[in-house]
């Protein structure tokens, strides 16, 4: 009878495997993907008119840290020519901000769009310059900013990628490796690597991720963050139509991916009602369990489900 039953479960093994690694649940953990606003209003906005930072777009970053909680974000004037430029808030909780005094913290290079990577003591800071180009901006402390360079991508071939924007940069920083995704238009996700973040070479000349096939994320996408959960990677990006009904509405959304090249999209994206346009989201762990920020155009807070 044992051997009788082993060689049964031994039939049965490899389908076992299969089934779990096709569950979207174990893909996909209720953590990561459920969440519900904490409450109708944005936890964050725009100053208003009068203000530096009348309006505030597109990604903003959220850093829990110090015991409190750290936000970085593009504010402008609403007016045609409006330069982009760097703001910052802290919160004890991460819901009640205050601005910092010394807004903007940097106004040399238009700063938009970006995210940190802190490492080695430092604050790494890519963003979107002007015409969506990507730079390099690094800091001590957070709050005193030095503008590197532009990034300098280069084709798997090593020639410079063709002239145009490449923005929404997001990096990750492992094994010695830098990692770089970014848009071109919002086309697609390219991913290029670096040792010493001064030449980034494209790990293939082709995205890792292409829009669609949702009405959600049709025709254009980017990257926001990349975290590590439970030895998978997590991408969480945002996406949108170019035509219509819901043309111009952005959402959030997440993809899964075992080698940061290959990427499946979650099931049930995206992660909050496309009606509602919440865009630009990233995830933020309060210590007990993960928080859902969207920050385009006011931050709003998401709590697990």
């Amino acid at each position: 009878m044992a051997i009788g039953r082993l060689m049964i479960f031994a039939a049965l093994a490899p389908f076992l495997v299969v089934t779990h690694q096709d569950d979207p649940v174990a893909k996909f953990p209720p953590e990561l993907v459920r969440f519900v606003p904490y409450q109708k209003t944005p936890v964050f906005k725009a100053a208003g008119p009068g203000h530096w930072d009348e309006k505030i777009r597109e990604r903003g970053w959220i850093m829990r840290e110090d015991g409190g909680y750290k936000l970085w974000y593009t504010g402008y004037l609403d007016k045609k020519g409006a330069v982009m430029q760097l703001g910052h808030a802290t919160s004890p909780d991460g819901i009640r901000w205050t601005r910092h005094p010394k807004n903007p913290l940097y106004t040399r290079h238009w700063v938009e769009d970006m995210m940190i990577v802190k490492h080695g003591g430092k604050y790494h800071m890519f963003a979107e310059g002007k015409d969506d180009r990507a730079q390099l901006l690094v800091s001590d402390d957070g709050l005193d900013w030095t503008r590197v360079a532009q990034l300098d991508v280069r084709l798997k071939n090593g020639k410079p990628i063709p002239p145009g924007p490449y923005g929404t940069p997001t990096a990750w920083f492992e094994n010695d490796t830098w990692h770089l995704f970014y848009e071109r238009g919002d086309r697609g996700i390219w991913l290029a690597t670096s040792q010493d973040m001064k030449v980034w070479t494209n790990v293939q000349d082709e995205p890792v991720m292409t829009p669609g096939p949702g009405e959600h994320d049709r025709d254009l996408i980017a990257f926001n963050q990349i975290i590590k959960h439970k030895g998978r990677y997590y991408a969480y990006y945002h996406g949108s139509a170019r035509t219509g009904p819901n043309a111009k509405l952005w959402s959030t959304n997440v993809a899964t991916s075992t080698d940061l090249l290959h990427w499946e999209k979650y099931p049930g994206n995206p992660l909050q009602p496309l009606s509602q346009n919440k865009s630009s989201g990233i995830l933020v762990h309060d210590g007990k369990a993960y928080r859902l920020y969207t920050m385009h155009p006011s931050v709003y807070l998401h709590v697990a489900e």
